[in-house]
């Protein structure tokens, strides 16, 4: 047992609940903090009897989440927004509220506590990147009144917000930068491209390519991931840091594989391009190699592998 507590928000969604699992296992205190609007109680429940873990259902842009606390926080994580891009579309003020207020509001949290701030920020800050791949200084091409802004500016402005703390008050923060990342707890109709070939394909219905097939992503296990957040988390570094996987696919090759991988015959459909959909998407990631000793060490027939074969077993391929 360690003496960290930690808050995670948002940790009983695909990210916060992977994250909950490797904090308990070596030993710390978890309080997992979700209002359950995106996170799922199903993502936490053999967590929930824990000793070393606590449940608060609770929405972070309203105040009071300090009186439910347990003292001696140590560390307050913010993973709490909504991440596809059908859901932050579907609820564009719920998600500039949490992603400003809310981020505040633990930002004031972290500071009563004399804890480290943790911000999970996104790639999506690089916006249709014009500099490839995205390296940590390059400030993005974001539309700002586009329908994507309310998750795009709503993460620069946290990014934006947790700087404005280190730097006027003396708060400890660390900030990542997450790019695609996949695996089992996806909700299999959350709209990311990954849950959607899979899903798709096994219930052998085509799957569905926007625009040509041939802009990219960077898909990394979210085993992977949660590595990196450990690692920035527990180093001296502040970031913003990229965690990805650098290697590229197009969205044609993706849907190849995953056909190839769930052994089924569904066809390939081709629907219009999404407004400010990115073209390229690839981490550059040098600084948590040099900094954290981190890279990614499952691939992606590795990693869809295994996600095939969770949603294969869940309920949620039914959702």
């Amino acid at each position: 047992m360690s003496d960290r507590s930690i808050i995670v928000t948002g940790g009983a969604g695909f990210l916060g609940s992977h994250l909950c699992d490797r904090l308990v296992e070596r030993g710390d205190h978890v309080t997992c903090v979700d209002d359950l609007s995106t996170g799922r109680s199903e993502n936490i429940a053999h967590l929930v009897d824990h000793e070393r873990f606590d449940f608060l259902e609770f929405d972070i842009v309203g105040r009071g989440l300090d009186e439910l606390l347990p003292g001696g926080v140590t560390h307050v994580v913010h993973l709490a927004s909504p991440a596809s891009p059908p859901e932050y579309l579907r609820r564009p003020l719920d998600t500039l509220a949490v992603n400003s207020t809310g981020t505040q509001h633990l930002l004031e949290i972290a500071e009563r506590h004399g804890a480290r701030f943790f911000l999970a920020s996104t790639s999506e800050v690089y916006g249709d990147p014009l500099v490839h791949p995205q390296v940590e200084e390059y400030w993005g091409n974001v539309n700002p009144i586009g329908e994507r802004s309310v998750y795009d500016e709503g993460k620069r402005f946290s990014e934006a917000l947790t700087m404005a703390y280190h730097r006027a008050k003396g708060l400890d923060v660390r900030i990542v930068r997450i790019f695609n990342t996949y695996g089992p707890r996806m909700q299999a109709n959350d709209g990311r491209v990954v849950t959607n070939f899979v899903s798709q394909a096994l219930a052998g219905e085509p799957l569905t390519i926007y625009g040509n097939g041939s802009q990219t992503r960077s898909f990394c296990y979210v085993d992977d991931e949660i590595e990196g957040f450990l690692r920035l988390l527990d180093g001296p570094h502040i970031g913003p840091i990229n965690i990805g996987n650098p290697n590229e696919f197009t969205m044609l090759q993706l849907a190849t594989l995953v056909l190839e991988l769930t052994g089924t015959g569904a066809a390939i459909e081709y629907r219009p391009l999404p407004a400010d959909d990115p073209k390229l998407r690839r981490p550059d990631i040098s600084q948590a190699r040099e900094l954290l000793d981190w890279s990614p060490r499952i691939d992606l027939r590795e990693g869809l592998g295994r996600t095939i074969e969770w949603f294969r077993s869940s309920v949620f391929v039914a959702d």
